[in-house]
This record gives structure tokens, C-alpha cells and sequence, in this order.
């Protein structure tokens, strides 16, 4: 039997056709809600059109595209397959002596390329939409980013914490400030300041500062007006917090993740988890593939409305279950790894459970 026959090509373009045509459907109606919402906002802004459509809205629509992609991906299939059951096309086709396995060949086919445009979706153009998207939001609906942070304390590099009572990214200047250094468990020196000054890169300046270190017993102690110091840590890093993780692309993802891992840093849990939540998603197109075309090929009385129905229910389950289980990661109560992925092990597991049965 060929690999691609027209029938393949009949069901992938049904299959995507579909998919495709629920996304603009529904998205449209989302748009025509959200203008109707920020109608007032716009107005009292004067904010621009061509903002309005290419800052905001060319930016809405993958957003929200990649968010609810399994819900489009599960609509379609049980939509489409549920047609074809209800016309008796796939008891025709399974007559010819076509096995279920071969007739899945050109659904999975379709969730590949549902899985690899999700996966470029949300590695490499969400990040960047989503962030001119909030920060449009910024500017002329809701303020919420800062340029003023209290109470730093991280781990710049292993054994080296600093602390700033406050810091103002504008003018790049920090107040109160302490730069410890340890070996293991055991405080070597430690600096304080009243102001310190971003100069460049990792180039900073100390002023009215007081450096103590310790050698056994003895403590040494050095007062001055200024002093030069490499910290390994640029302004806008002391601002990166959990939800900055979903406005990286996967290359800068990964080089942050590596450059705290070096540094010895912890409270990297979310960006973890969005990392394996993206190759998760991604994948979890094939999951919902297989269900919806287990739960939907088999006619049934009553038409495709109890299906569609039922796999509604069934992809707001699992979306519902991605999101509680990446609060589990956060928390420490499991592990990254398995909060983006627990939802695909278990509604896979169904999956299978569900093309055994209807395979019989």
C-alpha cells in the first residue's frame, strides 16, 4: 500500500482545513470582544491605529493561537471524523481492508505538523508577541512593569551573594549595599555600601564603601570613597522574575537556565518548567489527535454533538491539568520534568486505553 494516497490527502486536508478555519472563527470572535473591552482605552490613549492592529493584534492572534492549540486541534478532529463516521466513509474505508492503524497514518501526519508549527510557535514567535503585546498593555491599558526594585538578595556566582536595599534601573544606581563572599559555609569578606553604580557590563563602582575579610581570627578592615568591582550580573537581571520565563525564546531560555545553574543559583523552577512544558505541548498534539479520532470514528446515534461535547470537556481536563500541575513545580512539590509532562503521560494512557477498545 503507498505511503501517501489520495485518501491521505483528502483527510489531512480536512483535518487542517478545519483546524485553520476554527482558529480564525474563534479567534475573530475573541478579537471583536477585546476591542469592544479596550474601546475606552484606545480612545482616552489617542493611541494609534497602526499600533492598535500590528503592536497589539498581529500579536494577539499566535498568543492565543499557541495557548489554546489542543483545544483547536481536538474541535477539529472530532468535528471532521465525526462527519465522516456519520456518512459511514470510514466503515467504506475500513471495508477495503484498510487497517485503523493505516487509517490513523494520515491523522498523525497533520498532528506533526501541528506539533512542529506549535513548537516553533512557542519557542521562537510567542515569546517576542507576547512581549510587544504586554507592553503595549503597559503603555496604554494597565501600568504594571517597574523600573524600581526593593530588596534584592540572589547568588551572583557560587559563594558571592548581594543585597540591595533598593535599586533604580534608570538611573542604574543601588542604595544599601552588601557583597558577601564565602568559602562553603564560612564568610571570607564582606563589603558594604551606600550606593553602588552600574558603569558597564559586569563593571560596577562601590561608593563610601567599608570591606572587612576574614583570615582565621583576624579581621582586616578597609574604608573608602570608591571602588571598582566586577560583579557577574547586569541591571536588568536583578528585575527577571517567573513570569519573564514565557518571554524568552528557547536559545535565550536555555542560555539563562545555564548561566543560574553556574552561578549556583536556585528558584529556577519555573523556567524549567517552561522549558519542558514547550516540548510537551508540542507534543501533546499527537495526544489529542489520538483521542479525538478514537472517541469520534466509531457512528453513533445522535450525531457528532455528544462527541463534540465530551471532547470539550475533555481538552478543558487537560488544559486544567497542565496549568494546576506546573503550579506543583513551583512549589517544590515535584519536579519540573514531570509537571509539564504528567498531563501527557496520563491523558496518553487514555489514549491508548481508547484505540484498543475501538481497534477490537
Amino acid at each position: 500500500m503507498k505511503l501517501f494516497t489520495r485518501l491521505d490527502r483528502y483527510i489531512i486536508f480536512k483535518f487542517l482545513g478545519t483546524f485553520f478555519f476554527s482558529i480564525v472563527l474563534i479567534l475573530s470572535i475573541a478579537v471583536v470582544f477585546d476591542v469592544t473591552e479596550k474601546m475606552d482605552d484606545f480612545f482616552e490613549h489617542q493611541v494609534p491605529l497602526r499600533e492598535i492592529v500590528v503592536d497589539y493584534y498581529f500579536n494577539f492572534f499566535p498568543y492565543y493561537l499557541n495557548m489554546f492549540s489542543s483545544l483547536f486541534i481536538f474541535i477539529s478532529v472530532i468535528f471532521f471524523t465525526s462527519k465522516l463516521a456519520g456518512n459511514s466513509e470510514i466503515i467504506a474505508m475500513l471495508s477495503t481492508g484498510m487497517s485503523y492503524q493505516r487509517l490513523m497514518w494520515p491523522y498523525f501526519l497533520s498532528a506533526l505538523f501541528l506539533c512542529l508549527m506549535t513548537f516553533w510557535l512557542g519557542g521562537y514567535v510567542i515569546p517576542k508577541a507576547s512581549g510587544k503585546m504586554l507592553a503595549f498593555e503597559d503603555k496604554y491599558i494597565n501600568q504594571f512593569t517597574t523600573e524600581h526594585a526593593r530588596n534584592i538578595q540572589m547568588q551572583v556566582e557560587p559563594g558571592t551573594v548581594l543585597y540591595m536595599e533598593s535599586f533604580q534601573l534608570r538611573t542604574g544606581v543601588g542604595y544599601r549595599v552588601s557583597l558577601e563572599h564565602f568559602d562553603g559555609k564560612m564568610l571570607t569578606s564582606r563589603t558594604t555600601a551606600d550606593r553602588i553604580r552600574h558603569d558597564s557590563a559586569y563593571n560596577w563602582h562601590m561608593e563610601n564603601y567599608v570591606e572587612r575579610s576574614f583570615v582565621g581570627m583576624r579581621e582586616n578592615m578597609e574604608k573608602g570613597y570608591r571602588k571598582d568591582v566586577v560583579i557577574p550580573i547586569e541591571p536588568k537581571e536583578l528585575f527577571i522574575t517567573a513570569e519573564e520565563a514565557q518571554r524568552m525564546t528557547n536559545p535565550e531560555l536555555r542560555e539563562f537556565m545555564a548561566k543560574q545553574s553556574a552561578r549556583g543559583a536556585g528558584n529556577i523552577e519555573a523556567f524549567k518548567t517552561e522549558w519542558y512544558k514547550r516540548w510537551a505541548s508540542a507534543l501533546g498534539a499527537f495526544i489529542v489527535t489520538l483521542l479525538g479520532v478514537t472517541m469520534s470514528s466509531k457512528k453513533v446515534r445522535g450525531g457528532m454533538g455528544k462527541n463534540l461535547g465530551l471532547g470539550i470537556v475533555l481538552t478543558a481536563l487537560y488544559i486544567l491539568f497542565s496549568t494546576v500541575s506546573t503550579t506543583f513545580s513551583v512549589t517544590g512539590v515535584m519536579s519540573p520534568f514531570m509537571a509539564a509532562w504528567l498531563p501527557n503521560f496520563v491523558f496518553l494512557a487514555i489514549g491508548i486505553v481508547l484505540y484498543i477498545r475501538v481497534r477490537r
